[in-house]
């Protein structure tokens, strides 16, 4: 029987269920990166052999694009809820803000993973593609809250959602969920810094 993504479920060992076997290889792809992890390194930090490996995938791509697709699609799932929501373009933005860091914490190993694809397989260019697609919607939340009246208009609304956006993915290189602040803190102070810094000026 297959799974998705061209993943095989048939034969698959006792040890690990197979969210737990990407989670360790997302963390050995972080650890070593994607291109000087081999399968054998894989096997290792799994604790199964090659051959079970190869009973869930044909190779390690698959695994990079089972474990991005769980950082990439919590990230879309946040764009929906917020765009669903009939409510003003600002309070979209801000639930987005929210719900990403609440992604990332929650998925901190393959939004970290998500983040550093640089396009050089298949996987990772479409990954890129959808990074890019959120990106834009981002962009067009902006541009809408400042046609409201809610953001200033003078500001450019796709660098507004890279120095936003890059602030929120910054908590991949830094934050530590069993750290001394939540998440909770971290959202409040993003959210803060988007919706007062950039009112309309007086």
């Amino acid at each position: 029987m297959s799974g998705t993504d061209g993943v095989r479920q048939r034969g698959r060992p006792a040890r690990h269920s197979l969210d737990e076997l990407v989670q360790i290889v997302a963390e050995e792809f972080i650890e070593r990166g994607y291109d000087a992890t081999s399968m054998e390194d894989l096997a290792r930090a799994t604790g199964l052999t090659k051959a079970a490996l190869y009973h869930h995938v044909p190779g390690k791509e698959q695994f990079l694009r089972l474990a991005v697709a769980r950082g990439v699609d919590a990230l879309e799932a946040a764009f929906d809820e917020a765009e669903q929501q009939p409510r003003p373009a600002i309070e979209q933005l801000e639930t987005v803000v929210r719900r990403s860091v609440d992604v990332l914490v929650d998925n901190l190993p393959y939004v970290t993973l998500l983040l550093r694809v640089r396009g050089n397989t298949e996987t990772e260019q479409w990954a890129l593609a959808r990074r890019r697609d959120l990106d834009a919607r981002a962009a067009a939340l902006t541009s809408k809250a400042a046609a409201d009246g809610d953001l200033d208009p003078e500001i450019d609304a796709r660098l507004v959602t890279r120095l936003v956006f890059g602030a929120v993915n910054s908590l991949t290189e830094w934050y530590r969920p069993d750290g001394q602040t939540p998440p909770q803190a971290v959202a409040d102070v993003l959210s803060r810094m988007l919706v007062e810094g950039l009112r309309p000026r007086p």
